[in-house]
């Protein structure tokens, strides 16, 4: 089983032992993980995190739209990935707000205030051809996935993603991939959510440290509560465990260009997120595959 971690805070200071981390996940089959930044400093310790753990972690550096950081801090961030683009994967996490404004009388325009500074990110992917990271739940999936479409961006994540059904297959339709984290394990909404996206655009996270609840609660979260979560999404498809794992290993190998060995070679070859970029087969294709071996399923 190769599993990827699509989007882990691996720089947290709840995370001392990133060493022990690594070994742990490393044991119980997770491949890699791709880790987010958050600011500049979290960034700075994502390039030293993947010079001391080369095998496993990849970085993703930006800055998150839920926190305070000034304009010159994000003009530092843009500079530093420009600079190390080289050693990345994407640009991560990046965004629009939502949990710091949804209680907000101008809420629509606090969140539109948070286009220009996505925008510059979104250019400078383009321009280095990174997939994108994005923060972007309920209400700023839409907005989100506007500003991709007219930057033209055709890599992007909706990390731990919560939208309305419609703008959900909107974003698959666009060729863009979302990913689910553990509490797929005991939440409907994310189960619901796994059986209706398609299978080619699914990816797991773990967004940690965040902690779950469930069986989870009291653990601190590492990737290793992927084997969980794919359990739990091969029994949601109807499909073999084994089958879906490979199915996501493809997927987070097309997004994140993973050409580099993390993956085996059979897998970095095979088409994942994007494959049916623009049209409506990537959500009927995906659907028609569920209950069923998806390698039966002519999706091309």
């Amino acid at each position: 089983m190769q599993l990827i971690d699509a989007h882990i805070h691996l720089a947290s200071p709840r995370y001392p032992d990133v060493a022990g981390l690594v070994a742990r996940a490393q044991a119980a089959g997770i491949a890699g993980v791709v880790a987010a930044a958050v600011d500049e400093t979290s960034s700075r310790h994502i390039l030293a995190m993947q010079q001391a753990f080369p095998a496993f972690v990849r970085g993703g550096l930006g800055v998150h739209p839920e926190r305070h950081v000034t304009d010159e801090e994000t003009e530092r961030v843009l500079a530093l990935i420009r600079q190390e683009r080289p050693r990345l994967t994407a640009i991560a996490e990046v965004g629009l707000p939502w949990y710091t404004v949804r209680e907000r009388p101008d809420r629509e325009r606090l969140i539109a205030a948070g286009e220009p500074r996505l925008r510059r990110f979104l250019q400078l992917a383009r321009e280095l051809d990174l997939a994108v990271v994005l923060h972007a739940p309920h209400a700023a999936a839409e907005r989100a996935l506007a500003l991709l479409e007219a930057e033209g961006i055709e890599r992007a994540l909706f990390h731990w993603h919560k939208a309305a059904p419609e703008v959900t297959r909107a974003i698959v339709e666009g060729g863009y991939c979302v990913s689910v984290t553990p509490e797929t394990c005991y939440r409907e909404r994310d189960r619901e959510l796994v059986a209706a996206v398609p299978l080619t655009n699914l990816l797991l996270e773990t967004d940690g440290p965040w902690p779950y609840g469930g069986e989870f609660e009291g653990h601190p979260t590492e990737p290793t509560f992927l084997r969980r979560l794919v359990e739990e999404v091969a029994a949601i498809k109807g499909l073999a465990v084994a089958e879906v794992a490979e199915i996501i290993a493809h997927n987070a190998a097309r997004l994140f260009q993973l050409n580099d060995g993390l993956l085996p070679l059979s897998l970095r070859e095979r088409a994942g997120c994007g494959k049916l970029r623009g049209s409506k087969a990537a959500w009927e294709c995906g659907r028609a595959s569920e209950g069923r071996s998806v390698a039966k399923v002519d999706c091309g």
